[in-house]
């Protein structure tokens, strides 16, 4: 599978430069492990507008974008607001996952408004903005990425091949 990978790190102090980013650094790390190289990392300030419209681009031509940042309660965490109007299709299991998955380690987590969406041919995974939210959340969504990803570049996946052995004719 040939993945054109974009991280997105989505942040007001991140794109102003008044800190450092940490948790794009890591997405890139881990998305990489699972053989999914980024091509492409970019900071975007926490603006329904900005995030709408880089995600828009790179849904074009990218497969995989995968954002940090703007999922909690804060007045300023848009990003679940900018993307949701915009997916094709919406992947509800992701975010649950995220959350329950990583709530015995950080019960915080159900705070998180992460999740994950379809535009077009391209995956869109939205993650909290803590390196430690990153890594968790790509632990627990990674075998479900390269499967979406699959699926959506009309490769053979498990599931279609599942129904074929079951096929009766």
């Amino acid at each position: 599978m040939n993945a054109s990978v974009v991280v997105l790190t989505i942040s007001d102090s991140r794109s102003a430069g008044k800190a450092e980013d940490r948790s794009g650094p890591i997405a890139a790390e881990q998305l990489a492990a699972l053989g999914l190289p980024c091509d492409e990392r970019r900071i975007v300030p926490d603006d329904i507008d900005a995030i709408r419209k880089t995600v828009s681009e790179a849904a074009k031509s990218a497969t995989l974008i995968v954002t940090t940042g703007g999922t909690g309660v804060g007045p300023r965490d848009v990003t679940p607001e900018a993307l949701r109007p915009i997916f094709d299709r919406e992947l509800p299991g992701f975010g649950e996952i995220m959350r329950t998955g990583s709530y015995s380690m950080t019960p915080l987590s159900i705070i998180s408004r992460g999740g994950a969406g379809v535009i077009g041919d391209c995956l869109v995974v939205m993650l909290p903005g803590s390196p430690n939210g990153v890594r968790d959340g790509l632990s627990l969504v990674g075998p479900a990425i390269k499967h979406v990803l699959k699926v959506l570049s009309d490769l053979p996946s498990d599931c279609e091949r599942a129904s074929r052995s079951n096929d009766p004719t």
